[in-house]
């Protein structure tokens, strides 16, 4: 590969990155971290990181190959029109994303999570019954917390096309229906049980250590280089507190998405018989 094509690579990939927009990178956004408190978090997240994933894996391999001989190993993928049309939404969307991200020459933004997570989900929905499928979907029902906090706290000032702001919050609020939808077809769609933590240690550490390692782009990727301008936490702290928080709503979230799948599950069930039974008459 020569000097022009790989300038021309990396045009397309950040090169429409604008730094004087707030928040969306450059050298003054660089600057508000000293490079020494940004060396001293990046070792520090990616030490943390590794030791999760390491920790994680022991278990994984194991847990998943008996839950999917029990739960999902006759199933096949059973085509309706709310999953095709959920996954033609959802595709349509993401394919705008890319079409804006192509049209603005900032494709590096297409690493965020939550353009992952989207990803992720089409292929959920497309996918036969498998154990990927049973452990990828777990990993993905504790990474939810980034579109509750896309929906509460949008980044929209660096969203300057047409239907651009509008499809934002589509995509999130389609990253929601999504799981929901899978929940309450059950099979190998099933999250770990209340009491166990195992799951949320496996997906806390794939966002810090994939965006501590992409900060010499000067591009604000996940605010890793300067906060959000809607960010709560703002302040020269503001990554250590991110990890906090974000590390608890990690885990409350992915409960609390669980917790709404036994409410689904007793509904579907329960609301037939409920209508099917004969209205009392009165004298």
């Amino acid at each position: 590969m020569t000097r022009l094509e790989l300038d021309n690579i990396l045009e397309a990939v950040y090169g429409g990155v604008d730094p004087s927009i707030s928040g969306n990178g450059g050298e003054e956004c660089a600057a508000f971290l000293s490079v020494s408190q940004r060396t001293l978090e990046t070792i520090i997240m990616i030490t943390v990181s590794l030791l999760q994933i390491v920790l994680a894996y022991r278990k994984i391999r194991g847990g998943v190959q008996e839950n999917w001989m029990l739960r999902a190993a006759s199933q096949e993928r059973e085509e309706t029109l709310g999953r095709n049309l959920l996954q033609a939404a959802l595709c349509l969307t993401f394919g705008l994303e890319l079409g804006f991200k192509c049209a603005t020459k900032t494709l590096i933004y297409l690493l965020n999570p939550c353009h992952v997570v989207t990803v992720l989900q089409i292929f959920l929905l497309a996918c036969p019954p498998c154990p990927a499928a049973l452990i990828l979907f777990r990993l993905h029902v504790h990474m939810l917390n980034g579109p509750l906090l896309a929906l509460l706290f949008p980044v929209v000032n660096t969203r300057l096309l047409p239907f651009e702001t509008e499809v934002y919050y589509i995509q999130h609020i389609l990253m929601y229906a999504v799981p929901l939808y899978l929940l309450s077809k059950g099979g190998e769609y099933i999250p770990k049980t209340l009491n166990s933590l195992r799951w949320c240690h496996r997906t806390n550490p794939a966002p810090y250590f994939s965006m501590s390692l992409l900060q010499v782009t000067q591009v604000n990727l996940n605010c890793m280089l300067c906060p959000a301008v809607s960010d709560p936490f703002h302040g020269p702290y503001y990554r250590m507190w991110a990890s906090l928080h974000q590390t608890a709503l990690l885990l409350i979230h992915g409960k609390l998405i669980i917790l709404l799948s036994y409410a689904i599950s007793l509904v579907t069930q329960h609301l037939p018989k409920l209508l099917r039974q004969p209205s009392l008459k009165l004298d």
